[in-house]
């Protein structure tokens, strides 16, 4: 790490912490004796999502979070536990080092998660993401779950 005071290349870590999700390192120059902080992060690959009208779009955690909380709308479930899906399923990805896939596969990893996480909820996202037209529809689906 480069010294931004004199460009020396030799810096020390004086002290090091986690800081959100970056991790928070207090450097010091052994050339000029300045001190100075970095932040180390995590790269994780760009996920591209193809979506059913042929577009590709960046993954959007929020927009994922938000689909799942609309289902989840009265149900007694935490704000953290629709964060950790969210989280496991972009960091499915990121391990696999996958930078593309599609809203149908995303769809089953968020149907999967909600069928063990709570029922009504299952079946409110599924009538969205499978786009329900009629009632047959929905007495099938809970046909599968009983």
């Amino acid at each position: 790490m480069r010294c931004p005071f004199c460009n020396f290349e030799d810096t020390k870590v004086i002290d090091s912490r986690p800081s959100d999700e970056k991790k928070r390192r207090r450097r010091e120059c052994t050339n000029c004796g300045k001190r100075f902080t970095t932040y180390e992060v995590v790269e994780k690959p760009t996920l591209m999502v193809y979506k059913k009208d042929g577009s590709f779009e960046p993954f959007d955690k929020d927009k994922l979070a938000n689909g799942i909380r609309s289902a989840l709308k009265k149900r007694p479930i935490s704000v953290d536990r629709v964060n950790k899906m969210v989280e496991e399923i972009e960091n499915t990805y990121a391990n696999a080092m996958q930078t593309e896939t599609t809203t149908s596969e995303i769809g089953d990893k968020v149907l999967r998660g909600l069928k063990e996480l709570d029922l009504v909820a299952y079946v409110r996202f599924a009538s969205v993401y499978k786009d329900f037209n009629d009632l047959d529809s929905f007495i099938s689906i809970i046909k599968e779950l009983s």
